[in-house]
């Protein structure tokens, strides 16, 4: 684990960085609301849970977390809760990894405006959807499908794709379920490239539709086999290597803390994989520069990153005859497994809640700060 931490960047530089870039970069609400969380986290000035010893009497002391996708403490564990969220609905079948990408010309739009990021779950789901729909459209076969869009690549640029885990197969109006092994990506790719170019032409502001048609017209020339969609088989079928590539892929932090090599006070260096390449870089930028590349992934309030399709979306009249990859026994077990003592002492092979009296500490009592030490983001 790396000694440098993000909060402890954000704590150091936060106020600076928004005195001196007040001017130049816009920063949204939701943004001081998701800093703030992250700079007061565990903090036990803003709230914690007692416990006390039922054997010497010793107090315990559990600051209340901020519970913010941002947060690389909070925001793994907020994967990990929704890992198992799509755990519990997936079917126990093969399932497709499926990464949906555009031309780079087309990042600035989805920046600017941000609600036009639906647009890329509806073109990604409804290019897979509509493909198996032609395999039998009097059976109608549809698949569950699960998306995840990121904003960041591993360089931390700006670069929105869509993440889709999807079965192999699909339910029929009378089929109960039929597998599809070969999925023709090279169809996916150019449908992706129409559906997504054809919802910017009619979401996009109409002030930015004049240089938006020559943009289009361009990147039909420029891209004739298609936007590039990565859909090949993984194999992944067991239960525990599904649940493997949900964390993976699911709403998890721009950037792993792991990755921050060395902070000085006041330059960052981390390193990344180049991904045309796999070649390993290191880049040292001044802590300004590394707080900008991380804040414009935080997600809109409310806005949600992982989404369902198919017979994910709702139960299907099948659903109930196809075998989950957790039964109900299984769900329980792992729910337990996520209380934070639990997670700790998997984690750290320690359990939290015993005394080094011997005794163990239980519940006594919740402590909710003054109003007036909460900042103005928190109580909103």
């Amino acid at each position: 684990m790396s000694e440098f931490t993000i909060k402890q960047i954000f704590q150091d530089h936060w106020d600076n960085f928004v005195l001196k870039n007040a001017d130049e970069v816009q920063i949204r609400s939701i943004v001081f609301e998701e800093v703030n969380k992250i700079i007061n986290c565990g903090n036990p000035d803003f709230g914690y849970a007692l416990y006390i010893c039922n054997h010497c009497g010793k107090l315990l002391k559990v600051p209340f977390r901020c519970k913010s996708r941002f947060c690389n403490t909070c925001g793994v564990k907020y994967a990990q809760d929704r890992a198992l969220s799509m755990a519990k609905k997936s079917i126990r079948c093969q399932h497709r990894h499926i990464v949906f990408t555009m031309s780079d010309k087309l990042w600035f739009y989805f920046r600017k405006y941000r609600f036009l990021l639906d647009g890329l779950f509806w073109a990604a789901s409804h290019t897979v959807l509509s493909w198996f729909y032609e395999i039998n459209k009097s059976q109608n076969f549809t698949p569950g499908i699960m998306c995840t869009l990121h904003t960041f690549g591993r360089d931390l640029k700006w670069n929105p794709h869509i993440h889709m885990l999807c079965t192999e197969g699909g339910v029929g109006n009378t089929e109960v379920f039929r597998i599809v092994k070969h999925i023709n990506f090279k169809a996916l790719r150019f449908r992706w490239q129409k559906l997504l170019l054809d919802y910017l032409s009619q979401n996009l502001p109409s002030c930015e539709l004049p240089n938006f048609k020559k943009l289009k017209n361009q990147i039909y020339k420029d891209f004739e086999n298609g936007f590039y969609v990565y859909a090949k088989p993984d194999n992944i079928s067991s239960v525990t290597q599904t649940i493997n590539y949900v964390v993976r892929y699911t709403g998890r932090p721009a950037m792993a803390q792991s990755r921050i090599l060395n902070y000085d006070g006041n330059y960052v260096t981390y390193y990344f994989e180049r991904h045309e390449d796999g070649k390993y870089v290191e880049e040292t930028v001044h802590a300004f520069e590394f707080i900008k590349r991380l804040i414009k992934h935080i997600p809109d309030k409310n806005f949600k990153v992982v989404r369902y399709y198919g017979i994910y979306a709702k139960k299907h009249k099948h659903f109930k005859k196809l075998i989950r990859i957790l039964n109900d026994n299984q769900v329980k077990v792992k729910e337990l497994l996520r209380k934070w003592h639990f997670s700790i002492e998997l984690s750290f092979k320690h359990d939290p809640t015993k005394c080094p009296c011997g005794g163990k500490f239980i519940f006594w009592d919740l402590f909710f700060p003054s109003s007036k030490l909460l900042p103005t983001t928190l109580l909103s």
